[in-house]
């Protein structure tokens, strides 16, 4: 009896819910009048196979490149426009921050996983879109350094290494004949292992989606999606942005990019969605096959004891790996609320947060969305009070040295910071939402996983006095 009560007055508070409060005010971006999800989906031509065409010998990732220009006369100066190449945005305002400033992206961000790119090129760059970062500052004009391989070959038969280059012993030649579409596996090269391994930064991208199950995505899974199916593309642009690095959602996908919002038969359901993002309810954990990295304390770097893959490393320090993570709940607009820019002062009375999302329970565009936070303790200086990046990899690095004052003074060098000499470890939180590894609809999450006694909402740290079926929703007094 107690639970009919309980769902009645659930469907009584979203239906009122839902006519007092107009879906378009909190949906801005419907954009599938369809009843068909498929329609959103992008169509696939055929791809013309390569192996006849592509002549060869290469000796360098260039002579390939060059190659593909032949043909592809635009397919460069298309991707040196993309910050799959810049690694950098146009200038843009910074929330927290007075003045537009250059850009920003992987270029000149600081992060709490291996801290900045700048300074270790060597092993960062093997995730850019490019060859031959040993010089720098690198010549972002130079067309042949464009690396078409990275997201046209078969990933058995290419792979980056130091700088950006091909990895040592890669055959070109079969390479370049393998060409096609980009599959999970091209995409996933950096994006499932990106922070040092598989599944480190993300939660909800890992190597498991190469061939996953639905019950492990339901889309990669079932349907058999590939990533372009949802970031759409053209001429080289791939849509989608990351909070991790992104101040703004332009270009940004959606699930009403295919689905409509209204698509439950409860209504009770649809009303949700003025104040539940849909990852909410049909991402109910990440992590689910292979575990992701939730803590990282590099202050433990060169300690003499047992190293474990999960747990410490002599060259990064003590870390905390979990699987079938819950997320963390938190309200969501699409943008950040501030971002910690390279020399920014840290909070000295509590973890500085590197990119937390904006939008609480009064802004009528943001829902309640599942993150994953990243607590982190890495370098700052102690007198000038910011965070540090150290060179880790290559020459003087802290991987070879354990030496953390040289290998913070090559980094900041590096980046243009000033080093006193002095440092210490502050915590840092770096958030993530969750958006992959969406779950079949008979895993979603149900009425009772919210409300009631143990639900995974912390109601009052959301703003609501105490769960919203029992004090009428967003516009709940305070």
């Amino acid at each position: 009896m107690r639970r009919k009560r309980y769902l009645w007055v659930a469907g009584l508070i979203a239906v009122a819910a839902a006519i007092i409060v107009p879906l378009a005010i909190f949906w801005p971006r419907i954009t599938q009048s369809s009843d068909n999800p498929w329609a959103g989906v992008p169509k696939h031509p055929t791809h013309t196979d390569h192996k006849d065409i592509v002549k060869g010998p290469f000796t360098s990732g260039q002579e390939v490149t060059q190659a593909c220009l032949q043909c592809h006369e635009e397919a460069d100066d298309q991707i040196m426009h993309t910050v799959h190449w810049t690694w950098q945005s146009e200038p843009v305002a910074i929330p927290g921050h007075d003045n537009v400033v250059e850009g920003i992206g992987k270029m000149n961000l600081i992060n709490n996983f291996c801290i900045a790119a700048t300074s270790n090129e060597r092993t960062c760059m093997t995730c850019h879109a490019g060859y031959g970062w040993e010089e720098t500052p690198y010549d972002f004009t130079n067309n042949l350094n464009v690396d078409c391989l990275a997201c046209h070959a078969d990933t058995a038969l290419y792979a980056k290494g130091e700088y950006g280059n091909p990895a040592e012993g890669v055959d070109l030649t079969a390479a370049a004949k393998s060409v096609r579409n980009p599959g999970r596996d091209n995409c996933g090269k950096c994006h499932f292992d990106g922070g040092g391994g598989n599944n480190v930064k993300h939660g909800d991208l890992d190597e498991s989606l190469l061939y996953p199950t639905e019950n492990l995505d339901v889309h990669m899974g079932r349907y058999d999606f590939a990533c372009t199916d949802c970031h759409k593309t053209e001429d080289h642009l791939v849509s989608g942005r990351m909070l991790s690095v992104s101040v703004d959602d332009e270009g940004q996908i959606a699930c009403t990019d295919c689905h409509q919002p209204d698509l439950h038969e409860d209504e009770r359901i649809n009303a949700h969605v003025a104040t539940v993002a849909c990852q909410s309810c049909h991402i109910p954990a990440m992590a689910l096959k292979d575990p992701t990295k939730v803590t990282w304390d590099w202050s433990t770097v060169g300690a003499d004891k047992p190293e474990d893959h999960y747990t410490f490393l002599k060259i990064k320090g003590d870390f905390l790996y979990e699987k079938d993570l819950k997320p963390e709940y938190l309200w969501y607009d699409g943008g950040v609320s501030y971002r910690y820019l390279m020399g920014d002062p840290i909070n000295p009375d509590g973890p500085t947060l590197l990119n937390p999302p904006s939008g609480d329970i009064k802004n009528p565009d943001a829902r309640i969305w599942p993150f994953k936070i990243h607590r982190a303790k890495q370098p700052y200086d102690t007198v000038n009070q910011y965070l540090l990046p150290p060179t880790t990899a290559g020459e003087g690095g802290l991987w070879t040295t354990f030496d953390w004052k040289s290998a913070l003074e090559l980094g900041a060098k590096a980046n243009g910071l000033d080093f006193s000499g002095e440092y210490g470890f502050a915590e840092t939180w770096m958030y993530w939402p969750t958006t992959h590894m969406v779950q079949p609809k008979e895993n979603a999450l149900q009425c009772e996983n919210c409300h009631g006694d143990n639900g995974v909402m912390d109601w009052k740290a959301l703003g609501y006095p105490g769960d919203p079926i029992e004090w009428g929703g967003r516009n709940a007094p305070k």
